[in-house]
């Protein structure tokens, strides 16, 4: 995004660079656009960089001796982290609409495992997975509380810790089991909710930044370039050329 966001910018002020020069007379032996380079070659040749060490080749190679070695170590942990994150996003936003579905068919009348197994079958996604493996555990024999305890070890979520937490209550208390998952569909969609909300508040600052750094300096080039067609038509025999 960013990227984009920097070519957007650059295109605008090339853009900007053009449109801005006016047409009031007519251009003889591209007179202005020699005006123009003479100009910044005179400023080129003011501010010369300074020349690059002769051991510059050496530096870059001792620095990525040590930078490669710290980049080995910290990737895979930063690339499973960045991998567990849209894991648990993609697990938060599908949880409302799949326990919707789940309280459906537990109240036609079937049980929790093959209710969990059959979601799991018809939909798409981490949580479905989830589900139809412990669909499956139940069937080959697995307990119902050891597989709802397994389904939290791998999806370590505060909402699937409170689904989980509500069904062990609902079983053991024999509560109705579809008023359960309505009221944890009604949480999920909650927490969901806030998420989004905390989420478009963090991105505030960063458009912020965005704007400041790319677009301000990109409307700022226009005003210069509009500056400079100015100086060349009507002042250019005050410029240093």
């Amino acid at each position: 995004m960013s990227a984009l966001l920097a070519f957007a910018a650059g295109a605008s002020a090339a853009a900007g660079l053009l449109l801005l020069v006016p047409e009031r007379r007519p251009i003889r032996g591209g007179e202005r656009g020699v005006r123009l380079l003479l100009v910044l070659a005179s400023a080129g040749r003011r501010v010369r960089p300074a020349p690059a060490p002769q051991d510059l080749r050496g530096r870059l190679g001792v620095l990525l001796a040590l930078a490669a070695p710290v980049a080995g170590f910290l990737a895979p942990d930063a690339w499973l982290a960045r991998r567990a994150a849209e894991r648990a996003r993609r697990v938060r936003r599908e949880l409302p609409a799949l326990l919707d579905i789940l309280r459906v068919s537990v109240a036609a009348g079937g049980s929790l495992p093959e209710a969990l197994r059959s979601v799991g079958e018809r939909s798409d996604g981490p949580l479905a997975r989830e589900w139809r493996a412990l669909g499956r555990e139940v069937a080959l024999g697995v307990p119902i509380a050891d597989a709802l305890k397994g389904l939290e070890e791998r999806v370590p979520l505060p909402e699937v810790h409170a689904l989980v937490a509500a069904l062990e209550r609902s079983r053991r208390h024999g509560a109705p089991l579809a008023d359960t998952l309505a009221d944890q569909a009604r949480a999920a969609r909650f927490a969901l909710a806030r998420r989004i909300r905390e989420d478009a508040a963090r991105a505030g600052p960063k458009i912020q930044l965005v704007v400041a750094l790319l677009l301000v300096p990109s409307v700022l080039l226009l005003v210069a370039a509009a500056l400079a067609s100015a100086l060349l038509d009507g002042g250019a025999d005050a410029l240093p050329i």
